[in-house]
């Protein structure tokens, strides 16, 4: 697993295993938040992610490990010191049968913060979530949008070390969760809290986390900087996860000058690597680093036509559309060029090519959207 290591940490993770109905669902050597970080976990359905979310709150005993904050001390690392320093927002909000002011006001009132104080700190959260006209209503008469500002109010009014959120965008609706996503990303630029979230949501993870958590199956496959989790994945299943939608087993024949050339079902690919010459890799390429160009007049074995003349990447493979999939607002093109290759282009450049099965068409991508993976031994090719 890779994982770059913080300097300024506040709470750390060592030896975390934890077991489920005799089984371990959570298996985690280290992991260190950051002072006024947004960490974001990311993962399948079963990978472990709210389970290490309720760990990190001590909501969990773990079958062993440590997760302390790291200027706690002996006799005040208990598990009710730790957790009144954390905030809590869950993917549906809990809230108590009150207004709105005294769910927002309840953890504040716990912690025996003045009653001039809580006021105080309530109205000022009710206004930055914009919910401060619910004041007096009841929570069992607001939205789920309303709710889960609720929810998000009452956490950071206690102004904790550390936020932890599990989905909190999942109940609400398309346009809510937009709107939702854009008050949260700028609260947290705001307040510099801690922030550890949970998602299946690679476009919610990248947008707020200054690092990305990859789990699968329980383990930190890889813990980095968004851009460099998804365009340099350490794994065949890191890559499948993050988008990597192209992956080719092949091995490198020739390196030079910092070009790695990779031989895989008859085409030689470049990809800027330093991996050297008689490695089996697996040959990575995002489907928005691919480039379609129709085959205008197609020669002998599928030539290209003059439209590629225009690209100016190395990597260029004659093949045929074999599937054409819609996704939003762009298509997803699966094209066999003797291996798979899947581009993600806008609607327009379909219609414009008129693709359809079946069709020529020349796939291009540059050496530097390539990444490579080298593989061990029993995964060669």
């Amino acid at each position: 697993m890779t994982n770059t290591v913080p300097v300024d940490s506040l709470l750390e993770i060592d030896d975390l295993v934890v077991v489920r109905g005799a089984r371990p669902v959570l298996a985690i050597e280290h992991l260190a938040i950051v002072r006024g970080e947004t960490l974001v976990v990311v993962g399948p359905n079963g990978a472990g992610k709210s389970t290490l979310l309720l760990a990190l709150a001590r909501l969990l005993r773990p079958q062993r490990g440590r997760v302390a904050f790291r200027d706690s001390a002996g006799e005040r690392d208990d598990d009710l010191a730790h957790r009144r320093r954390i905030g809590l927002v869950l993917p549906d909000p809990i809230l108590l049968d009150a207004s709105v002011f005294d769910n927002v006001a309840s953890g504040l009132r716990f912690r025996g913060v003045p009653r001039d104080e809580v006021r105080a700190r309530v109205a000022d959260w009710l206004g930055r979530l914009g919910i401060a006209h619910l004041r007096d209503r009841p929570a069992r008469q607001i939205s789920s949008g309303e709710a889960q500002r609720v929810s998000l109010a009452r956490a950071l009014a206690v102004e904790p070390d550390l936020l932890l959120l599990d989905e909190p965008f999942a109940s609400v609706d398309a346009m809510t969760r937009a709107l939702l996503l854009d008050d949260l990303e700028n609260l947290l630029r705001a307040t510099s809290v801690a922030c550890v979230a949970v998602t299946h949501d690679l476009d919610e993870a990248v947008r707020l986390g200054d690092r990305v958590a990859v789990l699968l199956e329980g383990r930190l496959r890889q813990c980095d900087d968004p851009e460099r989790v998804l365009a340099a994945p350490v794994d065949g299943d890191v890559a499948a996860f993050v988008g990597v939608e192209t992956r080719v087993h092949g091995r490198v024949v020739e390196a030079r000058d910092g070009l790695a050339v990779v031989e895989a079902a008859g085409h030689h690919l470049e990809a800027v690597s330093s991996v050297g010459p008689g490695r089996a890799v697996l040959f990575c390429l995002r489907p928005e680093d691919v480039t379609l160009w129709s085959v205008d007049r197609p020669g002998p074995d599928d030539r290209p036509g003059p439209g590629t003349a225009l690209s100016s990447a190395r990597n260029r493979l004659p093949g045929r559309v074999s599937r054409i999939t819609p996704s939003g607002p762009l298509v997803r093109v699966s094209v066999d060029c003797g291996v798979p290759v899947i581009a993600l282009i806008t609607r327009a450049s379909a219609d414009e090519m008129g693709l359809a099965v079946g069709r020529p068409v020349v796939a291009t991508f540059k050496a530097t959207a390539a990444h490579l993976i080298p593989l061990a031994r029993d995964q060669d090719p």
